[in-house]
């Protein structure tokens, strides 16, 4: 009986470590930028998804989590669905480029803070999806 519960509890401990968080720092966000009220993607933003499907395929175990947002021109709740939108097509085409769509977190925050955001557009910076490969 003591045989068999270690040999389980062995097993047990072996699929936790093959779903383990990758080791050492994680790669930056690839960010994927957006027109205002849009979902659609350009080429810069098939590019960037592109890039995020590699480096997810190359760490085969890591999560995807893929973060919609939108600036603040607009409802509050009009906002929330245009990044939850923009969240959704981007990981649809990381499941296109061949990211298991089980590995794949899809949420929209909405509106996001521009306060501070270093030179260029804050309302550019806001309309964005974020992809962390390993987060």
């Amino acid at each position: 009986m003591k045989r068999i519960f270690g040999m389980i509890l062995l097993a047990g401990l072996a699929g936790c470590a093959a779903n383990a968080a990758p080791q050492g720092p994680l790669p930056p966000a690839v960010p994927v930028f957006f027109q205002p009220w849009s979902a659609a993607l350009d080429s810069h933003a098939l590019s960037a998804i592109a890039q995020a499907a590699q480096g997810a395929k190359a760490m085969p175990n890591a999560d995807v989590t893929v973060t919609g947002a939108a600036d603040s021109t607009g409802s509050a709740l009009a906002n929330r669905y245009l990044s939850e939108t923009r969240a959704q097509v981007v990981a649809d085409q990381l499941a296109a480029d061949g990211v298991a769509a089980g590995r794949i977190k899809v949420e929209g925050v909405g509106i996001v803070p521009t306060a501070g955001v270093p030179d260029g557009s804050p309302a550019q910076f806001a309309r964005r999806v974020l992809i962390q490969v390993g987060g």
